[in-house]
């Protein structure tokens, strides 16, 4: 090996590879954008050389579900993902993608929650490719398609059904998002203007999608008190386009569903399309979207993101503001719409429930545009690895790297990410095992995680020592049937 030179060698690190095989002490060799060699590689020279005795190394994590669209554009140093050890974020989540979007007027709900009518120039989706590399984010990025995206560029009125030609005026669409590279479909069908469409509307979208070897990620139309119903449409329109399906955010909101998870994975598990069905997780128990009058519960805490009539009561209670303004926590929350809210409507046990499955993955489903975000913005990978890994021993080391690496890379078709492997992409994160963690708080969401020693994104460091360094390395992923 002496005579091996690479650009980067990392020494004697703990290196747990993303496919859930145990943690072992080896040498990783760097050249270009591209892991060389891992092993015994003493001797060998390398333009930088990192000693990681005592630390771990993992491939980048793959954040699964966000809404970064366009915070990947306005802020391409993306502070909040890279300070987590994320290398590839995954957008277009919810129904809801930056591209391809015609708008009448300003940005309906959701779309609201990736920004304002400035934010929504991509009326083709290539032309959203072509802005990422403009941009040249320090992360990788993925996109979705979503479908009340294409609901608002093509259906004359959203309180229905799409009529037959405007199916195929959003499937055309579709095709032309598959061609330009977007990896699927997802849908937010508890939304308003996606809520009216029915199951075979979205079942002609995912079959487009599928005929380009993509994906079906899904906000379920409930998480309520019908979730089950809302399950099994998700598999029967996975089962009728003969595609995978990813279920977003799982969970058992409502204190009457609280104990529900058992109930819920059973029901994944049994499923006839089980084999095909993935879910991601966020590891909270406060869920954070629009202020939704149907969701002000006085049983639960909720807490305002962000108000337009009033911004100043951002990061505080409704209920606080309820009792100031001397109203009900309904009549609080229509004086403050439009608003974002976080929703303490999660059981604990529910969460470690379906976050410790084998099939699910982790995203951070963080609102970049909100004013007083959610932590998980910030916090929810070193969360995993610290909290819920190594204090309550929820599941192995390995195992909570293989849910942020190569289970997503497989579920999505990222060819050659989320393993530590030769000839696999060098997007690496070194780690305290010890001291990692989350320090974002419901108080104060802005904190960047400790114990994230260095992130590199194709063969690039990124960020080294709580500060982002070199150049930016982040590229767009395409799907590899569209391009």
């Amino acid at each position: 090996m002496a005579s091996d030179s690479f650009d980067i060698l990392f020494t004697g690190a703990t290196v747990l590879d993303g496919t859930g095989a145990a943690p072992h002490v080896a040498d990783v060799g760097v050249r270009g954008d591209r892991i060389a060699a891992v092993g015994d590689l003493g001797g060998a020279s390398a333009a930088q050389i990192h000693d990681l005795a005592g630390r771990a190394l993992a491939p980048g994590f793959i954040d699964v579900h966000t809404h970064d669209d366009n915070a990947i554009l306005k802020a391409p140093d993306c502070l909040a993902k890279i300070s987590q050890g994320v290398t590839t974020v995954v957008v277009g989540n919810c129904g809801i993608s930056a591209a391809p979007v015609r708008l009448r007027g300003g940005p309906p709900e959701p779309l609201n929650l990736l920004g304002g009518p400035e934010d929504f120039p991509f009326e083709d989706f290539s032309r959203y490719v072509d802005a990422v590399g403009d941009a040249g984010p320090a992360v990788n990025v993925a996109a979705l398609a979503g479908h009340t995206s294409l609901r608002i560029s093509h259906v004359g009125d959203l309180a229905r059904v799409a009529t037959a030609r405007e199916s195929l005026a959003m499937q055309r669409d579709l095709e032309r998002c598959m061609a330009s590279g977007a990896l699927g479909l997802s849908t937010g069908l508890a939304y308003p203007n996606a809520l009216a469409a029915d199951t075979a509307e979205v079942v002609g979208l995912a079959k487009v999608a599928a005929s380009a070897g993509g994906i079906y990620t899904t906000h379920l139309r409930n998480e309520f008190d019908q979730i089950l119903d809302a399950l099994d449409e998700a598999f029967a329109i996975g089962a009728e386009a003969d595609l995978p399906v990813v279920v977003s955010h799982l969970k058992c909101a409502g204190p009457q569903n609280w104990g529900r998870s058992a109930e819920v994975l059973v029901a994944i598990e049994s499923s006839p399309w089980a084999a095909r069905v993935q879910m991601d997780c966020y590891p909270y128990r406060a869920g954070s979207s629009n202020l939704d009058l149907g969701q002000v519960d006085e049983r639960i805490d909720i807490l305002i993101t962000r108000s337009e009539p009033h911004p100043d009561q951002a990061g505080r209670t409704l209920a606080r503001i309820a009792e100031e303004w001397g109203v009900s926590q309904l009549e609080a929350a229509k004086e403050l719409m439009p608003a974002g809210a976080v929703y303490f409507s999660m059981d604990e046990r529910d969460m470690r429930a379906i976050l410790a499955h084998p099939r699910t993955m982790i995203g951070s489903d963080g609102l970049p545009s909100d004013a007083h975000p959610h932590p998980r913005l910030y916090g929810t990978f070193p969360r995993v690895l610290g909290r819920y890994c190594r204090e309550e021993s929820l599941f192995p080391l390995e195992h909570a790297v293989r849910k942020m690496t190569s289970l997503p890379a497989e579920t999505f078709g990222l060819a050659g990410r989320g393993r530590v492997a030769p000839g696999c992409f060098a997007d690496l994160v070194v780690f305290d095992p010890d001291i990692v963690a989350d320090t974002a708080t419901f108080e104060d969401p802005y904190r960047v995680s400790i114990g994230i020693d260095r992130v590199v994104v194709n063969g690039r460091v990124a960020y080294y020592n709580g500060q982002r360094t070199g150049p930016r390395s982040g590229r767009f992923l395409p799907n590899p049937q569209g391009t």
